[in-house]
């Protein structure tokens, strides 16, 4: 298939705008990230799989989040020529602890634009009271 500069820029988009509606907590504004048929992989963090937008919405509403979410180092690759996006995530959480994480998500392209059909998380930094802790992953 090929992805072109244009859909690079739209997919970066989707990643940077993702960080911006959680933190508004914008719950309908989630259709302009997700598929409607979208899953959301949270098993790594203990919350299972949540399937379709409006169980992520749902989630995402009923949910504790970090103060601010900071998405950084998007990028994208092709597998078998499909677009994956990848991005981290710095999250600051009520405490002033931050935690990261970082997501990939197989996207596609649907007559709104790109949006996300599977988003796995994957925690890489557990919160921690004290800098160097174990919690902290070091």
């Amino acid at each position: 298939m090929g992805i072109d500069t244009a859909d690079r820029l739209a997919l970066h988009e989707i990643a940077a705008r993702y960080g911006d509606l959680i933190d508004a907590r914008d719950w309908p504004g989630l259709a302009h990230v997700f598929a409607a048929d979208a899953v959301f992989d949270l098993r790594d963090v203990g919350d299972g799989q949540l399937e379709g937008l409006d169980a992520i919405r749902r989630f995402m509403a009923g949910s504790e989040h970090p103060l601010a979410h900071h998405i950084t180092n998007i990028y994208v690759t092709e597998d078998g020529g499909e677009p994956v996006l990848h991005s981290r995530v710095i999250g600051i959480l009520h405490d002033r602890r931050a935690g990261s994480g970082r997501y990939t998500d197989t996207v596609v392209r649907t007559p709104a634009g790109w949006r996300i059909q599977h988003r796995v998380f994957h925690l890489h930094r557990r919160p921690s009271a004290e800098p160097g802790s174990p919690a902290a992953g070091g």
